[in-house]
């Protein structure tokens, strides 16, 4: 079942938690692919009736990002969430969660002042603004993240603990294809050139580990050996590579375990990954 009407969907998940069932919800701008199954099965293998929403949110994009070009097939967003076992699609357009120009956002500075935040000012704030409004109006037991957009993954969290909201959010282990690229929406924008040079990111990442799992505990040496191998790769600009926390703060000593994270771009596509480490 699809619907775009907010109190239609309020009206529908009354019905579910009267019959005493468990509701998850998956999370998506559209344009779904093997990660999101994954997220909507584990989804389903752990809660009675799931929710996904479709809904490319325009408050996180920026002036010069790919808002009016980011892929909406919804027929076939549609056809994989019935496969996998979603119950409801929440797919509103902008006027249905936008009624009148935003006046109220949720800021989560800390976790937002490096990685991605430090090169999409706005974007955070988008994306948890919209997550809030679709925790209210779906009102899950848990909600299902990937793990790829780790910074995203924090902010979120700690908005759920600060603000108390009543569910549990889920992480989903990043899925990757067998050379290893994390799947994202925009590996479309990939020409057959650009594609085979995209799994360099997973590698450097993957370089960077297990420099710290053989002991380095300096920053910049494991980082410096990563940059090398990105930088030899042909058409890749790095973004940013780093080192943090599990508050998303860059760490020079490496003491215990660390996320790795990385952004490049390859042509005017902008990839993003991330390891653990340690």
């Amino acid at each position: 079942m699809i619907v775009s009407s907010v109190l239609e969907v309020r009206r529908l998940l009354d019905s579910v938690r009267r019959d005493g069932q468990s509701i998850a919800l998956v999370p998506t701008m559209g344009a779904l692919h093997a990660g999101h199954a994954s997220l909507i099965s584990h989804a389903r293998d752990e809660s009675d009736f799931v929710v996904a929403s479709i809904f490319v949110n325009p408050l996180q994009f920026g002036p010069s990002e790919d808002y009016q070009r980011y892929p909406r097939p919804l027929d076939k967003d549609v056809e994989l969430c019935n496969k996998f076992g979603v119950k409801l699609i929440f797919a509103p357009e902008v006027a249905d969660m936008y009624v009148g120009p935003q006046l109220s956002f949720v800021d989560v500075p800390k976790l937002t002042e490096h990685l991605c935040g430090a090169f999409r000012p706005g974007h955070f704030r988008g994306v948890a603004t919209v997550v809030l409004k679709l925790f209210n109006i779906v009102q899950p037991d848990s909600a299902y993240f990937g793990e790829k957009d780790f910074q995203q993954l924090c902010v979120i969290r700690r908005m759920v603990q600060d603000f108390n909201l009543p569910l549990t959010i889920v992480p989903v282990p990043t899925y990757r294809e067998p050379d290893g690229l994390a799947l994202s929406s925009r590996n479309a924008y990939l020409d057959p050139v650009q594609r085979a040079v995209a799994p360099v990111l997973f590698r450097a990442l993957s370089l960077a580990r297990k420099i710290v799992e053989s002991g380095e505990g300096n920053s910049e040496n494991v980082k410096a050996e990563a940059l090398h191998l990105l930088h030899s790769a042909a058409g890749v600009r790095v973004e940013y590579f780093e080192i943090v926390d599990d508050e998303v703060q860059p760490v020079a000593t490496i003491a215990g375990p660390v996320r790795i994270a990385s952004a490049i771009w390859i042509g005017t596509t902008r990839l993003i990954d991330n390891v653990p480490a340690g």
